[in-house]
């Protein structure tokens, strides 16, 4: 959803809506206020981390769902 879409939102509650709209991102200004979370962080190109591609070459993961099914019919058949 874009702000435009946001603001077009809010602006057709009615205005005990509106209220609460303001009240709430009130809220979570004070929340955020300080912790730092508030922030934007840097972001790490996941196609970089160490784990994406792992179980590429691994025969039993060309079907992935199967081997999810064949696993949780093992694991519950106990």
């Amino acid at each position: 959803m874009t702000h435009e879409e946001i603001i077009r939102e809010i602006a057709s509650l009615p205005p005990e809506g509106q209220r609460q709209v303001a009240e709430f991102i009130a809220q979570l200004r004070q929340h955020y206020e300080g912790s730092g979370e508030a922030e934007t962080t840097e972001t790490s190109d996941l196609r970089s981390e160490g784990f994406i591609g792992m179980w590429r070459d691994r025969d039993e993961m060309s079907d992935s769902s199967a081997w999810v099914r064949g696993s949780r019919a093992h694991e519950w058949a106990k």
